[in-house]
């Protein structure tokens, strides 16, 4: 059995609708979800269409508990609705859950002097809880009661951690005492779905881990996105290194399972930006992943001419953020792009510019299972 496997960060959170500086309730989006007329979110619908992947992770989609308002209303109002000619699509099976971005951390984590409780202070950046949230979509049936998800897995309890190397510049730990006690690893969430594909479980792991910049010299930020990225090396590693993992319902260890797909914007690359390196070449390298076919597109080429990685960068900002890395095992790998069209294709009109859907790209990979 084929099939197609997307990560799309869409930029899909409350700040995308107004303008900068203005600001947000958060409920922005769940209100142009219900119109079903909002252009840009009509465009990133019509990617997904004409992509039609059977699973697909978006990152930036903001989380409310109610998925009516949120992912049930994407699905109905636009997916399920062609745009601009594309055959509809529908995904019976969705995944929503609570991620750390907004939530207070009771503690000034950006040592400014004030615990204000979002934003910088929030346990991941974000100034509503739920801004920058993820969502699955599958046209196969999810596990629900065999999800685990990592969002108050505890920094501090993966060891040698970054955390304990976060300093000022006069060489004092950034974090307070307290702080590192509470601290939590993921800015948004991890999360292990079982998907059932045709009767074999599929672990869709899917992450959004910090960007490694806005921060300053003590690089709080692009230390939390090494270990967020180590925390899947040693989740599929060997059951020594993955022992000190917990669940947020307590189970410990790593993964369970031998077929598995790693999803997600990862901020990180192996070759260029300013996240360290070391925690994604591992990753690519892992004996379990299969990292070495890497999705390209034209759009990509020509949009940086100048850079011989160009045809394999996810975001309009030149880098490889994006990834579908399948396990070695279960997988034979059939293709892979990223969803980029050149300027003189009609479909150009989706991607032109920020504002026609996301400064990230779609990303997808074609996999046949294998026993």
């Amino acid at each position: 059995m084929e099939i197609r496997v997307a990560t799309f960060n869409v930029s899909m959170e409350a700040e995308n609708y107004v303008p900068r500086g203005t600001e947000v309730s958060g409920e922005e989006l769940f209100e142009h979800l219900a119109s079903g007329e909002h252009q840009q979110i009509r465009n990133i619908a019509e990617i997904i269409q004409r992509v039609r992947p059977d699973i697909i992770l978006l990152n930036e989609f903001d989380y409310d508990a109610d998925p009516n308002k949120g992912i049930q209303a994407f699905i109905r109002h636009y997916l399920s609705r062609s745009q601009s000619g594309a055959t509809p699509i529908d995904y019976p099976y969705f995944y929503i859950a609570p991620v750390n971005t907004g939530v207070d951390s009771g503690h000034d984590l950006n040592n400014d002097g004030v615990a204000s409780g979002k934003g910088a202070d929030a346990f991941g950046f974000g100034l509503y809880p739920g801004q920058y949230g993820m969502a699955l979509l599958s046209r196969f049936p999810i596990l629900e009661d065999d999800v685990r998800t990592f969002q108050r897995f505890l920094w501090k309890d993966m060891p040698d951690n970054l955390m304990t190397t976060v300093v000022d510049e006069q060489g004092k730990p950034w974090y307070s005492e307290a702080a590192k006690q509470v601290l939590r690893l993921s800015s948004k969430s991890h999360w292990d779905i079982p998907v059932n594909v045709d009767g074999n479980i599929v672990h869709v792991l899917a992450s959004h881990p910090t960007p490694p910049v806005f921060d300053g010299p003590e690089n709080r930020n692009g230390k939390r996105n090494h270990d967020e990225i180590r925390f899947w090396v040693d989740y599929l590693s060997s059951p020594w290194q993955s022992a000190y993992i917990y669940d947020d319902k307590g189970q410990q260890g790593g993964l369970k399972g031998d077929r598995f797909v790693i999803i997600g914007d990862l901020n990180a690359s192996q070759t260029e930006g300013d996240a360290y390196k070391e925690p994604i070449v591992n990753l690519l390298t892992h004996a379990k992943v299969h990292g070495h076919t890497v999705p390209k597109s034209a759009g990509g080429a020509f949009h940086s001419q100048d850079n011989p990685l160009g045809a394999m960068h996810t975001a309009a900002w030149r880098m490889r953020p994006d990834y579908v890395l399948p396990s070695e095992a279960g997988w034979k790998v059939l293709g892979a792009g990223v969803f980029w069209p050149k300027p003189d294709e009609p479909l150009y009109r989706l991607i032109e510019n920020r504002n026609a859907s996301s400064d990230h790209r779609l990303v997808w990979m074609d996999l046949m299972l294998e026993n």
